[in-house]
């Protein structure tokens, strides 16, 4: 069984088609890339799978189960998580903070607890704080953890973007174009940090427009066309496919979609526990 199945998946804005019988399947484990030309329904498919919005027809299963049409907190439950395109930071808290927010499902937040601060509910901010530092050492952010989020540099606050959703112990992680906006060492970064939260057992679905990017690093690529799959297979076979070519890469970018040398890292320590129960 796949971990994600998306199967008939239509919507549309005003009688325009976004996506359009669209089906696919992303394997536990792997890293799965959707690309395409601007407006070819990428950003609408992320917020159809991730309960933004809620699909005209069609099914989303995830490890089985019937979620289209649930809202974002309970597909956090389940263990999907997102980063944006445009970031999502909080700019007024600390990088530790800003982690701390996407390990809030995992916290006690019973309402006599946290009033009269029992003893469990400080060792569950303290396990907290530390889990965060270990994200942000897995993301390379470790010298920031302290630091005020508007401090950052750019390239370190899609990290920290990272470090916030892997916070929620996710199954499925989407990835919605995390090299925008990035030069080439901090795309390179990106490129690695993509490999080691596969090589730690995280599936990854990802929209990016830096092909190489995507070629270098994903197991299996879908392309999308005016809401429609155009070409799916493995990144040498869609950057050859000619109605690929045709239609997005070009026979340019097909040379230049050579994949980069991606270093894969060794998995991460597993998750502790920040129940906060006594």
């Amino acid at each position: 069984m796949s971990l994600l199945e998306v199967s008939g998946l239509s919507h549309d804005f005003g009688g325009v088609s976004a996506i359009n019988q669209l089906s696919f399947a992303v394997e536990e484990g792997e890293v799965f890339s959707v690309i395409g030309p601007n407006g070819a329904g990428k950003t609408t498919l992320f917020n159809l799978i991730t309960g933004i919005y809620t699909p005209a027809s069609g099914r989303i299963l995830f490890a089985g189960r019937e979620v289209g049409g649930l809202p974002p907190f309970a597909l956090a439950r389940l263990g999907i998580s997102r980063t944006f395109q445009n970031l999502q930071i909080f700019f007024n808290m600390t990088a530790a903070e800003n982690v701390m927010v996407g390990l809030h499902r995992h916290l006690d937040t019973r309402l006599l607890p946290a009033l009269f601060r029992f003893p469990s509910i400080a060792r569950g901010d303290r396990a907290a704080y530390q889990e965060a530092r270990r994200l942000l050492d897995f993301v390379g952010l470790h010298d920031f953890e302290d630091a005020a989020a508007d401090e950052l540099p750019y390239g370190a606050l899609k990290r920290l973007e990272f470090a916030r959703a892997l916070a929620t112990r996710p199954r499925l992680l989407l990835l919605d174009e995390p090299a925008a906006g990035l030069n080439a060492t901090e795309t390179h970064e990106i490129d690695t940090l993509i490999a080691k939260v596969a090589k730690s057992g995280v599936t990854v679905l990802l929209v990016e427009h830096d092909m190489k990017l995507v070629m270098g690093v994903s197991d299996r690529v879908l392309v999308l066309d005016y809401g429609r799959k155009l070409a799916e297979g493995s990144a040498v076979d869609v950057r050859a496919d000619p109605e690929v070519i045709a239609a997005y890469l070009g026979h340019a970018g097909s040379t230049l979609a050579q994949p980069p040398s991606v270093s894969r890292q060794e998995p991460r320590a597993p998750p502790i526990d920040v129940s906060g129960e006594a």
